[in-house]
């Protein structure tokens, strides 16, 4: 009504008035949408405790991940990746309660690698056995990587699975992993997540 209003007041002659609300109406909703969501954005007083490390130690690897809030407020994954036992990963997952993501295209993620590769996991069910995967590079600087969601492949157990890629509705679950095949020192800052 006052948007009204105010039209009314701007354009006194005739004007289709339900026509520039509908035009209003449509950039509203445009910028809505395009709004970036932000899901974590970490300080030093973020609460971590609904952040998990999975280890390779569930399958009887030696593998050790830490994630811990260091001085400047930045979550840090960091530790070791071992192959011994057949293992050869480290990860950070966090679930909550199921996010509207419906006409986003990206995950954005400002972060400070090690010049190392990871991969970043979705699930649209925090009880599905599968997980959406994308991986990518770090430079060793601070950077904004972007994961296209429409690019990110089902997979179970390292293998691709005959079905289609993330359907970017809903999410439950985030995870970040490193598994490049052999053993090594990781270290990854974060500073903030978001879906735009």
């Amino acid at each position: 009504m006052l948007i009204s209003k105010i039209l009314n007041q701007a354009f006194p002659i005739d004007v289709n008035y339900s026509m520039i609300m509908m035009c209003i109406n449509f950039c509203l909703s445009f910028l809505l949408i395009h709004e970036s969501m932000v899901l974590f954005e970490f300080t030093k007083d973020s609460d971590l405790t609904n952040w998990a490390v999975v280890d390779d130690g569930v399958m009887g690897g030696r593998s050790a991940g830490n994630f811990s809030l260091n001085h400047e407020g930045n979550a840090t994954f960091y530790g070791s990746v071992s192959l011994e036992n057949n293992g050869g990963f480290s990860s950070i997952r966090s679930s909550f309660s199921e996010k509207n993501i419906d006409g986003r295209s990206k995950i954005l993620i400002h972060l400070k690698g090690d010049g190392k590769k990871y991969q970043f996991r979705t699930k649209s069910d925090k009880y599905d056995r599968h997980s959406y995967v994308y991986i990518f590079s770090t430079t060793g600087e601070w950077e904004t990587i972007s994961i296209p969601l429409a690019k990110m492949e089902p997979r179970f157990r390292g293998r691709r699975l005959d079905m289609p890629n993330y359907p970017s509705k809903v999410l439950e679950e985030i995870a970040i992993l490193v598994s490049n095949k052999k053993a090594e020192m990781f270290k990854l800052e974060i500073d903030k997540i978001t879906v735009r």
